[in-house]
Formats: C-alpha cells, sequence, structure tokens
C-alpha cells in the first residue's frame, strides 16, 4: 500500500516534484480535470453524468478514484473532503442494500458494473489512513459485496468447469468480458487490503479470460459467443492478468505459459491500438491500457503514457472536462485525469 499524502508531492500541487514524462502542461490540465470533478460533486457526495448516462455508483467511484491518484485520501490532501463523501455516498447505497449489490439508488441499470467499481474504490480507502469507524464499515460493506460477487459467477457447464465470469445483473447466469473484467479488478483489489475473496472466484475469473483469448492474441466480447477479438476487453484483460498475478515472474517465468499468453496479448494489443484512432469505447479501452503498460513498465511505458498524454491534453475542453465515449462529462474526465497521474504511483491497485 501507498504511505498516506503527508509528506508526498500531490498532483497538481503548486511546487511539486514531477514524475518523470509529467510536464508543466500535464499538471496543469490534471489539476483543471481535478477542479472540474470537485464543482461537479453533488452535495450528497455522487456524481451524475453531464451530457450522457447517469450510473452514479460507477461515476462516483470513477471520480473518486481519480482524485486518490492525485495523492488525497479521505483524510489527508487537498481534495480529502471530496473523497470523504464519495466514500461515504457509497458507504450508504451498500448499506441500504439486503444482498450486498452496491448499485444507485434506483436499481442502476447495469448494475455490477457499478458494484465491481464500488469494490474497486472502496477497497483503496480500506488501505488508507482511515479512522476505525470508516475502516469497520468498510469491512463489512466489502465482506458482503465480495460474497455477492462469488455467487453471481457463472458456471460454463461441464466442459469448462473451471472457468466463470460475470454479466450485467447478478442475477442472470451468462456471462461476458467488460464485466469480468471489472470484477476481476475489484476482487484483486479486495484482496489485497486483506478482505477474505475465495481463491477459486479469482482463478475462475482467470481461466475465463484465457478461454476467451483467440488465435490473434486478443480476447472476445464471451466465452459462450466467441467471435472476433474486442480491443477494449483485450486492453482490459492485459491490466487485469497483472493485477491478478497472471504474470507473476514467480509462477513459471518468462517462458511459463501464462507469460506466453500475456505477451500474445499484449502483441495484439500493441497492433491494434492506437491513441490517434477512435473506433468507440476509447475512453474505457484507455482507462485499462494504460494501467497494463503502467505496471508492465520499461519501454513499452516510456512508448505509450507521451502518446496518450499528448492526445488527452489536445482534447480537453476549456472548463477542465473530457467528453468520455458519450457517456459524460464525469466518465470522461474521472478517466482521463486517472490516465494522465499513473506516473505518481499512488494508485493501490496499479502498483507495480
Amino acid at each position: 500500500m501507498p504511505p498516506s499524502s503527508g509528506g508526498r508531492a500531490l498532483a497538481g500541487a503548486p511546487g511539486r516534484q514531477l514524475p518523470e514524462m509529467v510536464s508543466l502542461e500535464t499538471a496543469k490540465a490534471i489539476d483543471k480535470g481535478l477542479k472540474y470533478l470537485t464543482r461537479t460533486q453533488r452535495p450528497d457526495g455522487s456524481w451524475f453524468n453531464s451530457g450522457g448516462y447517469n450510473y452514479p455508483a460507477v461515476m462516483t467511484s470513477l471520480a473518486g478514484m481519480a482524485l486518490l491518484a492525485s495523492g488525497s485520501t479521505p483524510e489527508t490532501g487537498p481534495y480529502a473532503a471530496q473523497v470523504k463523501k464519495a466514500m461515504l455516498y457509497l458507504l450508504r447505497l451498500a448499506e441500504s442494500s439486503k444482498d450486498g449489490l452496491i448499485c444507485g439508488p434506483s436499481g442502476e441499470a447495469r448494475s455490477m458494473y457499478g458494484h465491481g467499481f464500488s469494490m474497486l474504490f472502496l477497497a483503496q480507502c480500506y488501505g488508507m489512513d482511515l479512522n476505525k469507524e470508516f475502516g469497520e464499515r468498510i469491512r463489512k460493506v466489502l465482506d458482503k459485496a465480495v460474497t455477492l460477487t462469488a455467487r453471481a459467477q457463472s458456471d460454463l457447464g461441464a466442459q469448462h468447469k473451471h472457468a466463470g465470469g460475470w454479466i450485467y445483473t447478478p442475477a442472470q447466469p451468462a456471462d461476458e468480458g467488460s464485466v469480468t473484467v471489472t470484477q476481476l479488478q475489484a476482487l484483486r483489489a479486495c484482496r489485497n487490503v486483506g478482505v477474505k475473496v475465495p481463491h477459486s472466484t479469482i482463478e475462475r475469473a482467470v481461466e475465463y479470460l484465457k478461454y476467451c483469448q483467440q488465435p490473434d492474441g486478443g480476447i472476445c466480447y464471451s466465452a459462450r459467443s466467441r467471435g472476433s477479438s474486442r480491443p477494449p476487453i483485450s486492453a482490459a484483460a492485459i491490466a487485469c492478468f497483472y493485477a491478478a498475478g497472471v504474470y507473476d515472474r514467480q509462477r513459471g517465468g518468462p517462458e511459463s505459459e501464462e507469460a506466453k499468453m500475456v505477451e500474445k496479448l499484449v502483441t495484439y494489443c500493441k497492433r491494434v491500438i492506437s491513441v490517434d484512432r477512435s473506433d468507440g469505447h476509447y475512453f474505457y479501452m484507455h482507462f485499462y491500457y494504460a494501467q497494463g503498460m503502467y505496471q508492465r513498465g520499461g519501454q513499452d511505458w516510456k512508448n505509450h503514457y507521451p502518446q496518450i498524454r499528448d492526445r488527452l491534453i489536445q482534447t480537453q475542453g476549456v472548463d477542465g472536462s473530457w467528453m468520455g465515449d458519450g457517456v459524460g462529462t464525469t466518465y470522461g474526465t474521472a478517466i482521463a485525469t486517472v490516465i494522465l497521474q499513473l506516473p505518481y504511483g499512488y494508485l493501490p491497485i496499479c502498483q507495480r
């Protein structure tokens, strides 16, 4: 876990020491984006999208993560008040749920997205400098949330009994890649902070994504329908495989089958993903692709970050926002500022 923000150079703070590849122009873009998010937070701590869809649990979690990425925590830093309000909003949603599902107050559409992103944000808050009361509340919420996610995992039948994914709502007996990566990353974040997560749940999710890998190296939409590789889901799979420890060299080394699988996936993404091409789900795709390249490090990260950095700076609105994939400005701004702040290394889920 990263230390608290005390003594750290906060992203966007005056007089800060800038990490490698973060220019003064980048820092200014980050500052404008974060200030846009703080201006648009609602009194109850939530964010609703401007110019798109609502999804309050998703938007609140993503915006909260953008503020965490600055070095603020629920207790310290210039955005501590906003982070705490977001945390408390999601806790209220979770504590009003009978089954552990964290979603918007009116039964948020595609609720497993909100559930997964809420788990991810709350788990990262839990690993920071919280007082005892907040820590206990988050722990209870995460315990129930993990239980629901484990229970909602799909069964692919006898032929693939060791694999399982998730779909948009917990009661549907189906699965697809984008929801699966959301749950897998959230589960790993929970495990990282000591929340009990069934080992089999994570392993079955990893096996699900492995089964979805196509001959060209990419990941298809669903293990059931197969079909062609999808660049956005493929990019997300890279980040999830790193988060789940699939590429840990102590689990077989660079010549292991798992390492070869990840290398094949990375090669596919390098071939088909460009910062200059907007094929749809651009922000979603680059949210995960940037995380994967950051965790990968080395020359791949040094090549990728300046490209996505410059593209985001060029496309930022005068009010500091980004419109993301037609979903809305909260979504776009949260994702863009998370990406731009990755060099600071403050988000626990992105630790190398």
